[in-house]
């Protein structure tokens, strides 16, 4: 898979100046990065997927967080299989002054207010479908949209057994008492983990691969603890600018943490249906 010259001459459009230089620097099961070097010296991304990829739906998440302001890397081209957008640097660990960076910049911007949850179109979170029903109820977005939608789909293809399912059913009719009163809805990244946070030299430069929707922004708090992407540096700063409710470590980051881990179960399998299976167990006996 490599930037085809009716590829090159679409960015050299797009951007008003030539492509003087390709390098690719990665590329995984169904995509593949290259950094593309213009001829003025501007450094953008090129991410290339197969036909049916979807790519032009990651552009317009893109394009959507960057016009709200987050630091994003503004698309410049976006196809099914193609989709062009700003360089971010990265490579740099996210220390604690990196983490408490990362919440002056998510704190503000999860405080605006939206209209409800869900969002204007279905998104993806990785390659799987996110549908995003427009409403009011983030209990029922989340139990039927987030929970239930990405449960049902992995006992659909087998990763995922039928008792395992029934006991996140229960869990399913106990969400009113485990969530209470939701935030109001906010605009979220959606997969905010280590390897879609890029900093350098001790500072956030931004974030990639977003997975938007309008939500209680507790959820994306709680997938920023999955993978230990954020720690206490990041909820202390948050903390004092827009404060946590009570009972989000004790119940609700676990509860929230099972929509990911449920994503991974169906990309993966293996291990993560455990740590499904010690969550809904703690959550419902």
């Amino acid at each position: 898979m490599s930037l085809s010259d009716s590829d090159r001459s679409e960015i050299a459009a797009a951007c008003r100046s030539a492509v003087a230089e390709v390098r690719r620097f990665a590329s995984g099961n169904t995509t593949q990065l290259s950094l593309v070097i213009l001829a003025d010296g501007t450094r953008l991304v090129a991410k290339q997927g197969e036909p049916g990829a979807n790519l032009a739906l990651e552009g317009a998440m893109l394009g959507h967080l960057h016009a709200e302001g987050w630091p994003v890397p503004a698309p410049v081209l976006a196809r099914d299989d193609l989709v062009v957008m700003g360089h971010m640097p990265g490579g740099g660990g996210l220390t604690a002054t990196a983490q408490a960076q990362a919440a002056e910049i998510l704190a503000p911007l999860h405080a605006v207010p939206r209209a409800g949850y869900g969002f204007a179109y279905d998104t993806l979170i990785g390659p799987l479908h996110q549908p995003n029903p427009p409403g009011d109820d983030w209990v029922a977005f989340f139990r039927d949209h987030r929970l239930l939608h990405m449960a049902r789909a992995a006992l659909d293809e087998g990763a995922l057994d039928t008792a395992l399912m029934a006991r996140i059913e229960r869990l399913a009719e106990r969400l009113e008492e485990l969530i209470g009163p939701p935030a109001p809805p906010s605009l979220i990244h959606g997969d905010i983990w280590g390897g879609n946070v890029m900093a350098e030299a001790g500072r956030i430069t931004g974030f990639i691969d977003p997975a938007i929707y309008h939500a209680d922004a507790e959820i994306e708090l709680a997938f920023t603890t999955l993978f230990s992407t954020f720690g206490e540096p990041f909820f202390r700063r948050y903390h004092e600018i827009r404060p946590i409710r009570d009972g989000f470590f004790e119940v609700r980051r676990d509860l929230y943490n099972l929509y990911p881990l449920l994503v991974h179960v169906r990309l993966f399998g293996g291990g993560y249906v455990g740590s499904v299976a010690s969550i809904v167990r703690r959550l419902v006996g």
